[in-house]
C-alpha cells in the first residue's frame, strides 16, 4: 500500500456515496451492507503491521470519515432514493451543458457498449473495480471518480426509462434488459433546486447538533454544489470545517460567504476572531460550480 495518504480536504470532497461504496446504482439494503462489512474488514487496524502505522491511521480515517457515512446514506431505501435523485440531477446539468464526455476508459466503453449488454457491462465493471478499491490506497481516488464517472453515464443512458433493480441472484442478465432510450431533456423534468439544497443545509444542522462535523461538512458541499451562491451554506461548512482544525478551508469558505454577502452574521463574527480580510463583493455566475464538483483549493491556515 501507499505510504502517501489522500489530503484530508480531498476526503470531504466525495460525494458519490454508491462510488465511495464500490456499488451499483441499482443495490439493494443486503448487498449494502455486505460491501460495508467487506469494507470495514480491509480497513481494520489489525490487518497492518506495526510498521503500517501510516496506512493503519489512514485506515481508521477512511473507515470513520469517508465509507461511514456513505454507508449511512445508503443503508435505508429512502436515503438510497434521495441519492439516485441528486445524481440524476447532476446528470441532467451536466447533459444540457456539454456532451456526455467521461475521461476514463471504462465509461467510454460503456457509451459504446450496445443496447442489450449495458446492464451487464455495467455491473461487471462496477465489481471489477471495487475489487481492488480499499486494497491499494494509491489508486483509491482514481478509483472512486472512475466509479462515479461510471454511475453517471450509466444513469444518463437510462434516464429515458425506469432504473432496473437489483435482483436476488445478482447480475441483470443481457437477455433481461431493456432497449436503452435517449429523450430530451426538459426544464420541467428537473427536482427543485432550492427543495434539495434546503434538506442537506437542514440535515447538516442537524449533525451539527450532534458534533459530527464530518458528515455535516458533507451534507453542505452537497448543498453548495446546488446552490453555491448561497452564504449561508458556505458560513456553516466554514463553521464544520473549523471545528475540525481544518482552519485553510474553514477560511476559504468564510471569505466567499463574505463575497456573497458583506452582511452574513456567522461569516462575520469568524471574520474578525480569524482576522480574515472584508473583500468587496464581485458579480457572481449563478451557474459556477452547479452541475460540476466544488472543489476549493487547499489553502493553509
Amino acid at each position: 500500500m501507499s505510504q502517501t495518504p489522500p489530503s484530508p480536504e480531498w476526503l470531504q470532497q466525495l460525494s458519490d456515496p454508491y462510488a465511495v461504496l464500490g456499488l451499483s446504482v441499482a443495490a439493494d439494503n443486503s448487498r449494502v451492507l455486505k460491501r460495508y462489512r467487506t469494507i470495514a474488514k480491509l480497513l481494520h487496524p489489525d490487518r497492518f503491521a506495526i510498521e503500517e502505522m501510516t496506512n493503519q491511521e489512514l485506515a481508521s480515517q477512511m473507515l470513520a470519515r469517508v465509507v461511514n457515512p456513505a454507508y449511512q446514506r445508503l443503508k435505508q431505501e429512502n436515503g438510497r432514493a434521495e441519492t439516485l435523485a441528486m445524481l440524476r440531477f447532476r446528470v441532467r446539468r451536466l447533459s444540457r451543458d456539454e456532451p456526455l464526455a467521461p475521461f476514463s476508459e471504462t465509461a467510454n466503453r460503456l457509451i459504446q457498449t450496445a443496447q442489450a449488454d449495458v446492464e451487464v457491462f455495467y455491473e461487471q465493471a462496477i465489481a471489477s473495480l471495487a475489487d481492488a478499491q480499499y486494497r491499494e490506497f494509491e489508486r483509491l481516488e482514481s478509483t472512486i471518480q472512475q466509479l462515479n464517472e461510471l454511475n453517471l453515464v450509466y444513469l444518463r443512458l437510462k434516464m429515458g426509462e425506469p432504473l432496473i433493480r437489483e435482483k436476488r441472484t445478482g447480475i441483470v442478465s443481457a437477455k433481461d434488459a431493456k432497449p436503452i432510450q435517449f429523450t430530451p431533456v426538459t426544464p420541467d423534468a428537473s427536482p427543485s433546486t432550492t427543495d434539495y439544497a434546503q434538506r442537506h443545509f437542514m440535515r447538516a444542522h442537524a449533525y451539527m447538533e450532534k458534533s459530527n462535523w464530518a458528515s455535516a461538512v458533507q451534507e453542505l458541499r452537497d448543498a453548495i454544489k446546488i446552490e453555491p451562491n448561497k452564504s449561508e451554506y458556505h458560513a456553516l461548512v466554514a463553521k464544520a470545517y473549523l471545528m475540525q482544525n481544518l482552519q485553510g478551508m474553514a477560511k476559504v469558505h468564510f471569505k466567499q460567504a463574505l463575497k456573497l454577502n458583506p452582511s452574513d452574521p456567522l461569516a462575520l463574527e469568524y471574520a474578525q476572531k480569524l482576522k480574515i480580510e472584508i473583500e468587496p463583493p464581485t458579480p457572481q455566475n449563478p451557474k459556477v460550480g452547479a452541475y460540476l464538483d466544488y472543489s476549493p483549493k487547499k489553502v493553509e491556515g
